[in-house]
């Protein structure tokens, strides 16, 4: 059961996430199509923080908060596999965007990523909300 200061975390690192949405939007508008990859990728990222923070885990790694979102949440069942595959395409076309040279993302591919990122976000909001509630009954 998670206590003050998890849900605290918690909610930070929704708010993060939501304003990576923004960003992400914002940049997709702008035509910069790179770093509207790269919020929508930390948007999912910072999500995934978010749940985990109820738990008390973090990781360095954002292979292993990834892995471990996969672990708990996607082989358990209480998140579709459809989640686990948004968080890869996600990281994958961001580390493309970052770190590639010359690679080109195009407008529909960031326009996937920022609807993807945007329903996993609206996903974990219900189910950290839902999870909230459930402890303070």
């Amino acid at each position: 059961m998670p206590n003050e200061n998890q849900i605290a975390l918690s909610q930070y690192r929704l708010k993060k996430s939501r304003q990576c949405v923004i960003a992400a939007k914002n940049n997709l508008f702008d035509g910069d199509y790179e770093n509207s990859a790269n919020r929508s990728y930390y948007a999912i990222f910072h999500a995934i923080r978010a749940l985990l923070a109820l738990d008390s885990l973090d990781f360095k790694k954002h292979s292993a908060v990834i892995a471990k979102f996969r672990e708990l949440y996607v082989k358990t069942g209480e998140f579709d596999v459809k989640f686990s595959r948004m968080v890869g395409e996600a990281f994958d076309l961001r580390t493309d965007c970052d770190y590639e040279d010359f690679y080109v993302v195009s407008k529909q591919e960031v326009e996937e990523q920022l609807k993807n990122a945007t329903a996993f976000l609206e996903e974990m909001e219900h189910y950290i909300e839902k999870r909230i509630k459930s402890c303070a009954l």
